[in-house]
């Protein structure tokens, strides 16, 4: 499967930046999901790399043909790149029964394939499948009702799942009749020696021709195979339906038509429809985002075997995190058009960049608090939270925060430099949507209380982000709380704690019940207390979060 990569990737309209300067790397076969808010830029980053709108600027590539790129004036269209599609609206034909809504396309392929002798192929296929004679037999006589009268079309699709054959083949074996002969293994010899014979005289005619087969059943000629432009021919269709309908298990549903199904089975053929043609790359554009939740759940489950049994390269666009985490390999958290960060889904959700990506990934929400505090000779960092409230914060890692603050700084004045060159170049075009820091939310019971004047901000004032498992409640705990809500749902207990005005979220595991405005102690326990810059929303380390 290809590598994608995009090269500072740019899509405006006037002087709206849907997407600014991307540069990523998908790896083969990876499961990628492009995650941020509605109009970020998630589905037009999709579109640029399918095909399907044209980047302002930039180059992208997929394995390693160059498909876009803006100075050498290339652009492949979408048809040629060997990709498929699947979006939020399934588009099925509703005129069409299922075998026809997946072969639909592949009918109008024509492009460069090698000659293939499917009937010898056919034929040597039956041989090996007539080795055992009494299993086909067995196979078929299941396929009986209760009068003994054979289920054809049920017989014919066992027979393709349980060989993974066409429909001509299964046909064909059914018409030997094996489960009403009496000497099966004679009957079988027989056919077999006929097919045998056919297939030493088609090799003589190859050989006569100066051609041969090959292994694969290609022909070949002074070594090479024999390639031509043609169409796909039924046999080569069918094993195409047949081989992506077992994959995900709608064999049975054939010759329905789409309002036969549900929503579930439905959205299984769309997948069959796309996967048809071997794309390199698989699209997906919220596709599950129709369904029911707990179909939703199931599916993301089927894809994600999917994606192992392919082993296709998968590029997915959701707003839902938690599609997100439990799908993808590697997150693409997309805001305003820009990169904010490409991990993996752990390292995204325990580690984030910054505050938006701290506050988007997470469910429920973390929560924030504003501190203020300096570092101590030991590397500990004194502060004040809460208001009045002493605390430490110990860095999981060796953390020098005038060295920090040196290297934001550095970074600030390049991309100031950055910024007053592009402004120099006469082609250039001013952001229209420019970037703005990013507003988090402190929750608090009374949040309507008059506006405090903004002070000026530096790079020691912080901000401390707490994921809900991190507050633990214990008997011995150093700070004092009340139960504002909770939320019990048999496997965990969501509450919201209330210290003074300010409102935290905690999950507390297992069966416990608790009363509303009932006192409780409670810690930041753990070693995964994020401190963010309040300056600049930037993460500055991990680590405990102590209380005096």
């Amino acid at each position: 499967m290809p590598e994608i990569i995009l090269e500072n990737v740019t899509k405006r309209w006037g002087k709206f930046y849907a997407v600014d300067n991307l540069n990523l790397v998908i790896e083969d076969n990876a499961f990628v999901t492009l995650l941020g808010p509605s109009g970020c830029g998630k589905t037009t980053t999709l579109r640029m790399i399918a095909g399907l709108e044209t980047p302002t600027s930039g180059k992208i590539t997929i394995g390693g043909v160059t498909v876009f790129d803006s100075e050498m004036g290339i652009n492949i269209p979408a048809n040629k790149r060997h990709v498929g599609f699947l979006f939020q609206n399934y588009a099925l034909w509703p005129n069409m029964t299922v075998y026809q809504n997946i072969c639909f396309g592949l009918k109008n392929i024509k492009e460069e394939m090698a000659t293939v002798d499917y009937e010898v192929k056919s034929a040597d296929t039956l041989i090996k499948i007539l080795s055992k004679p009494g299993e086909v037999a067995q196979a078929i006589n299941e396929c009986m009702d209760k009068s003994g009268v054979l289920d054809t079309g049920r017989a014919i699709i066992k027979l393709i799942d349980l060989y993974e054959i066409s429909v001509y083949t299964a046909k064909e074996l059914l018409s030997y009749k094996l489960q009403d002969t009496f000497d099966v293994e004679e009957k079988a010899k027989q056919i077999r020696e006929k097919w045998k014979a056919d297939i030493e005289s088609a090799k003589r005619k190859y050989k006569d021709s100066g051609c041969e087969l090959n292994d694969n059943y290609e022909v070949i000629k002074n070594g090479q195979v024999v390639k031509t432009i043609r169409k796909m021919t039924k046999e080569e269709i069918d094993l195409a339906v047949r081989r992506v309908s077992r994959i995900v298990k709608i064999g049975m549903f054939m010759d329905r038509y789409p309002s036969e199904l549900s929503g579930g089975q439905q959205q299984r053929v769309a997948i069959a429809r796309t996967l048809a043609p071997e794309p390199t790359v698989l699209f997906m554009d919220e596709p599950l985002s129709n369904l029911d939740a707990k179909l939703r759940l199931e599916m993301r489950s089927e894809l994600q075997r999917l994606h192992i049994d392919t082993g296709s390269t998968f590029v997915y666009v959701t707003h839902d995190q938690m599609e997100a985490m439990t799908l993808a390999t590697k997150i693409c958290l997309i805001d305003n058009g820009v990169l904010n960060q490409y991990d993996r889904p752990l390292q995204v959700y325990n580690r984030p960049n910054n505050l938006f990506v701290a506050d988007f990934v997470g469910n429920p929400a973390i929560n924030f608090m504003e501190a203020k505090g300096v570092q101590n000779a030991n590397g500990n960092i004194a502060l004040e939270i809460l208001k009045n409230i002493k605390a430490t914060f110990i860095p999981r890692e060796n953390l020098d925060i005038a060295r920090w603050i040196k290297q934001q700084e550095i970074e600030e004045e390049s991309k100031r430099q950055t910024e007053f060159e592009k402004q120099k170049d006469k082609k250039n075009v001013e952001k229209g949507n420019k970037d703005s820091r990013f507003r988090y939310h402190i929750a608090k019971v009374d949040e309507d209380g008059i506006l405090e004047e903004e002070k000026v901000i530096t790079y020691h004032d912080f901000v401390i982000g707490i994921r809900p498992e991190f507050i633990k409640i214990s008997e011995h705990g150093s700070l004092t709380g009340e139960i504002y809500s909770a939320m019990p749902t048999g496997m965990e207990t969501t509450v919201k704690i209330r210290i003074g005005n300010f409102l935290f979220t905690g999950v507390v595991f297992g069966g416990v019940l608790y009363e509303i405005g009932q006192t409780v102690k409670l810690d930041f326990d753990g070693k995964g207390i994020l401190l963010f810059s309040r300056k600049n929303g930037n993460l500055i380390s991990q680590g405990a979060l102590n209380v005096e």
